[in-house]
């Protein structure tokens, strides 16, 4: 599954999911950043703990992850089965993922944070530090299986991810797009549902 962020506006942006010949949208997508949009952030985090039910592996399964549109045909009739079998298979895989969706919004945070706290920009630094009681409050209400899947290994491949995707974003104009490849066995190990 290729992942699309494109830059739509000034302080807007995209996400748009293209899949065995199926192409969903969020747009707008929320949490615009000028560093890397959050959605970014979770594909990073996903693709290195090796989710397959965070918000991007729910896609991959033919789910849309409650927040993602198909394009509009049109067959009106065609359109609404089709919306109607993909949320059957959404609600489903929300269901499933539930922990895997929650441990990717711990990690983007805790993982945002070591990535700007080892930037050599003060500024970036400084933002670190801001989100560093919050980052150490995450840490805290983490579940032990957690705690041992979000290592420093995988904190370090996922900041050095943040980097580079994070330049490729920066350098985008308005209009432009930057795509991504989602692979569940891409990152780190495999996580199976609990």
């Amino acid at each position: 599954m290729n992942v699309e962020f494109r830059r739509t506006a000034e302080r807007r942006y995209a996400v748009i999911v293209h899949r065995d010949g199926d192409t969903l949208a969020m747009n707008p997508a929320p949490g615009y950043d000028p560093l890397m949009p959050h959605d970014l952030a979770h594909l990073i985090v996903e693709i290195e703990l090796g989710l397959t039910r965070g918000i991007f592996g729910q896609l991959a399964a033919g789910g849309d992850a409650a927040t993602f549109h198909a394009a509009r045909s049109n067959d009106r009739r065609a359109d609404a089965r089709e919306r109607r079998r993909r949320g059957k298979r959404g609600d489903a895989l929300m269901q499933q993922g539930r922990d895997d969706g929650a441990l990717s919004e711990r990690a983007s945070y805790i993982c945002t944070q070591a990535w700007l706290a080892r930037s050599k920009d003060p500024q970036l630094r400084a933002r670190a530090r801001a989100m560093a009681a919050e980052a150490a409050h995450v840490r805290g209400v983490q579940a032990p299986d957690e705690t041992r899947a979000l290592t420093p290994a995988v904190i370090d491949r996922a900041c050095a991810r943040f980097e580079a995707l994070s330049a490729q974003w920066r350098a985008l104009a308005i209009g432009a797009s930057m795509t991504v490849e989602w692979r569940h066995d891409a990152g780190g190990r495999r996580r199976t549902q609990r």
